[in-house]
């Protein structure tokens, strides 16, 4: 979910999907440290008061090393985007590679996705994203397309193969997978988006993904 790990490469790629395009010259191990202080500024100042200088600071490379990595504020935070949300999305779907039924993967789904989206830091970038998407829309796209779709089609697939093999019945699978992910959210994510909790219940989590598995296998799964 070929990435940052690879050497040599431009971390602001369009499709979710697609490897990084070739940037001669530049180092992965660089453009890591870059990231890393970047993060910390974001979640720090948000993105109208981070500053390419504090990040520079932060990161340990002069200023003009960063522009050669990255030549404004926006396009540095698209590429964070893309770089956290494609390896919070990798690490959800390490559950292709596990065995399990349905209902077991579904609930491994469930809790990772939940999990994820109730950690303080990725509340912090949601809001940061919600806030600069209207002057930046590219940015809004990068955080839905490297993550959100990215897992949907992840899902997608799964789903696709359990229609195959005759233990679903889905007309349409990433309608399918997004519906689960949906009731899957319950309103946990809202509640922590809104400052209503500063964080979700583990219980209330399992809860969650139990009723979201039971509803979908009660839709879609074969008598």
């Amino acid at each position: 979910m070929s990435d940052i790990h690879d050497s040599d490469l431009r971390l602001q790629t369009a499709d979710p999907e697609a490897a990084p395009v070739p940037m001669p010259g530049h180092n992965d191990e660089k453009a890591r440290q870059i990231l890393d202080g970047a993060r910390a500024v974001f979640l720090r100042d948000g993105f109208d008061g981070a500053s390419m200088n504090d990040i520079a600071k932060v990161a340990g490379v002069s200023k003009g090393t960063l522009y050669v990595y990255f030549q404004s504020k926006d396009a540095l935070f698209e590429a964070l985007v893309r770089h956290d949300k494609r390896q919070q999305a990798e690490q959800m779907c390490r559950w292709q590679s596990e065995g399990g039924d349905i209902r077991t993967v579904l609930t491994r789904v469930g809790r990772s996705l939940l999990t994820m989206m109730a950690q303080p830091d990725h509340i912090a970038q949601v809001r940061t994203v919600m806030a600069v998407a209207p002057k930046f829309p590219q940015i809004g796209r990068a955080f839905y397309e490297a993550g959100p779709v990215f897992g949907l089609r992840r899902l997608s697939a799964y789903l696709d193969r359990q229609v195959a093999e005759g233990r679903l019945e889905i007309a349409d699978s990433r309608k399918a997978a997004l519906v689960f992910i949906q009731i899957c959210q319950s309103d946990i994510h809202k509640r922590l988006m809104f400052c209503v909790e500063e964080a979700a219940d583990p219980a209330e989590i399992d809860e969650a993904v139990a009723d979201a598995v039971d509803i979908f296998l009660k839709v879609y799964g074969k008598p």
